[in-house]
């Protein structure tokens, strides 16, 4: 429950706690957190309880844990059954960028893979794009023309 909390920590704690208590009614104040945090946990061991019982015999094996949606996930993939690491390793994501991009400024993409291909071996860019420079305004806007009726 507490496993970030430092030595360093803790011992801030205890120093607090005696200033704020003193040491004559620390222990009575520490007996009564103990005993505050039995009842909550009683409380709710008994809730969950009464929750199984509702549910019927069907969710007898029901883990509350499983609500946490990472722990859902990871215990329903927990075989990967769906392939999920081939998938991962078989994506990437340099190939894809590199085609949304050409896709974007409109060159294809056999031809830039091959003039990327060309320009790394002589030293460029390495086939990387770079974001910096501003798009080549050849004068042929593709755009439809602006219509502040339609907007």
């Amino acid at each position: 429950m507490f496993n970030d909390i430092g030595p360093l920590e803790v011992v801030t704690i205890v120093v607090l706690a005696v200033l704020v208590f003193g040491p004559d009614k620390l222990p009575k104040v520490i007996q009564d957190v103990m005993r505050t945090v039995r009842k909550i946990r009683e409380f709710s061991e008994s809730a969950k309880q009464d929750i199984r019982e509702e549910l019927g015999p069907e969710f007898k094996d029901f883990e509350f844990e499983d609500l946490n949606p990472k722990a859902f996930i990871r215990k329903q993939l927990d075989g990967d059954e769906l392939g999920l690491k081939e998938i991962r390793n078989g994506f990437d994501l340099k190939k894809e960028m590199a085609e949304v991009t050409d896709a974007v400024h409109g060159r294809d993409s056999d031809a830039s893979a091959s003039s990327s291909s060309s320009s790394s071996s002589s030293g460029s860019s390495g086939g990387r794009i770079d974001m910096t420079k501003k798009p080549d305004d050849s004068g042929t806007d593709d755009r439809p023309p602006f219509d502040a009726d339609a907007t």
